[in-house]
């Protein structure tokens, strides 16, 4: 398997080096600005390839060394930075980013699966697809999936059951306006309560990945790590279901806008959506995400 990660900031090298030790992929190509200011992190990686089962070959490359590629992942975004307030904030520059890179990525690559891990990450499927023209099982975004993780976590904590055998998801928009669905939430098929606790549980979960970025200017690990599950639940054909951007389908009347649904992925990318049985208020809180991000892509299609 050949992927290729496009944006070594602290996202694309944390998500190369992960990519890097998991042995389920041949070829990994790192692109950056210029191949010089990739070659730090493809020797450091490199030379960490003793310590890991099955060697990765990994180079640093520009847009003609990811032809043929099976999996592009797309980290490349312009700085955050700490005062940042809304993932929409990055939308006007990260839109343009993607309308200078990905038709090309796209022209050597036509049947690759593209996971965008760059924010606001629903915003930039929908544009991604719009771009490239790939089928919209071709394109997903880590989406909710590291919310999700991080409120699973919490829950986890209180229950103490592992995390892994909790089903319960965030959805909507990976920003501002996503939702616990607490409604369809569950352990071992036992339902987990909507109490104030677990909504307080979700407000933690929701505001995480600023907080992190408060206290050290980024986030990195956990959404590399999240987009690596993505790859190899491609690479393996594993068909697990995770909460993840996708382009919607028809579920509550919404088509025209991405946001986060459990889906299954395999192979395919993304080979089935699932539609929770949400209620009103959640149904409410879906379309208030589909209205926000749709606002933004009316704005920046003018």
């Amino acid at each position: 398997m050949k992927v290729s990660v496009i944006g070594l900031g602290q996202v694309g090298s944390s998500l190369a080096f992960v990519l890097s030790i998991r042995s389920f992929i041949d070829e990994l190509v790192l692109v950056g600005r210029t191949r010089e200011s990739v070659m730090g992190d493809v020797l450091d990686l490199r030379h960490g390839q003793l310590f890991v089962e099955e060697p990765t070959k990994v180079v640093a490359g520009g847009a003609a060394d990811t032809a043929g590629s099976d999996v592009i992942a797309i980290c490349a975004s312009v700085p955050s930075g700490p005062s940042m307030q809304d993932r929409l904030e990055l939308a006007p520059a990260n839109v343009a980013l993607l309308r200078e890179i990905l038709p090309e990525l796209a022209r050597l690559s036509p049947n690759c699966i593209l996971v965008m891990v760059s924010n606001p990450v629903d915003v930039l499927v929908h544009f991604g697809l719009e771009i490239t023209g790939f089928k919209p099982s071709q394109i997903l975004g880590t989406g909710t999936l590291v919310d999700s993780a991080r409120f699973r976590q919490l829950l986890s904590d209180e229950i103490n059951i592992h995390m892994e055998d909790i089903r319960a998801y965030i959805l909507g928009e990976h920003g501002e306006s996503q939702f616990p669905a607490m409604s369809c939430a569950d352990a071992g098929g036992e339902p987990l309560d909507a109490t104030p606790a677990r909504y307080e549980m979700f407000r933690r979960a929701s505001r995480a990945g600023m907080e992190v970025l408060k206290h050290k200017g980024y986030t990195n690990y956990a959404i590399a790590m999240a987009a690596m599950r993505i790859i190899e639940c491609i690479a393996h054909d594993s068909k697990h279901t995770m909460p993840v951007s996708v382009k919607l389908d028809g579920f509550l009347g919404e088509e025209d806008v991405c946001l986060s649904l459990p889906a299954v992925v395999g192979k395919g990318g993304v080979e089935r959506i699932l539609h929770p049985s949400l209620n009103e208020e959640e149904q409410a809180a879906f379309h208030r995400s589909a209205a926000v991000v749709r606002e933004v892509i009316a704005l920046l299609a003018r």
